[in-house]
């Protein structure tokens, strides 16, 4: 007698859809999830140059804000202790109000040991400040916000509110003359 072996099927697993799922898994989880955006500044660093070029602008000294952040990051403006808070209304009125609007400069003078997120909230005032103030202006002369100008009429804002802001970094506590102001 003799026997017969019967065959046995290995099982299997179905796997044609399992890339499919995957892929729309993938797809769901990326739109699905958050992103968080870093802070930062958004400036345009000067070229690198061998050639290291100082410009020394006179520059009248009722035409300049002198903003200071110390190493403990304690604010002063002209020389007087200021707050955070108040810096935008600040800004504000200085460019305003200054005699030479078109030449004004922002001095903002700070100590390499000065924590990044002061340096980056004063910016985000000085800016914020601008902003402000050319908007306020769009909605007078133009009727409307900043963002509905024209490209034309964004300039001539921007030309009106010029943005100088002169930059100077303090080995210690004790601040330095700015050399010159960023466009």
């Amino acid at each position: 007698m003799l026997f017969e072996r019967k065959r046995r099927s290995i099982p299997a697993l179905n796997t044609t859809s399992t890339a499919d799922i995957s892929f729309m898994l993938l797809i769901f989880f990326l739109i699905t999830t958050s992103m968080d955006m870093d802070k930062g500044l958004m400036r345009q660093l000067p070229p690198l140059d061998n050639k290291k070029e100082e410009v020394t602008i006179d520059v009248d000294k009722d035409n300049v804000l002198r903003l200071v952040l110390s190493e403990d990051n304690l604010l002063t403006v002209n020389d007087s202790a200021a707050d955070m808070k108040d810096l935008r209304q600040r800004v504000m009125e200085f460019v305003a109000h200054c005699p030479d609007r078109e030449h004004h400069v922002i001095s903002v003078e700070m100590s390499r040991q000065t924590h990044y997120d002061a340096y980056f909230n004063l910016q985000n005032e000085v800016v914020a400040a601008y902003r402000s103030l050319r908007e306020a202006r769009a909605r007078r002369v133009y009727g409307h916000t900043f963002s509905e100008c024209t490209a034309q009429q964004q300039d001539a804002l921007r030309a009106y509110f010029p943005q100088r802001i002169a930059e100077t970094y303090t080995p210690s506590s004790t601040p330095q003359q700015p050399t010159s102001p960023q466009p």
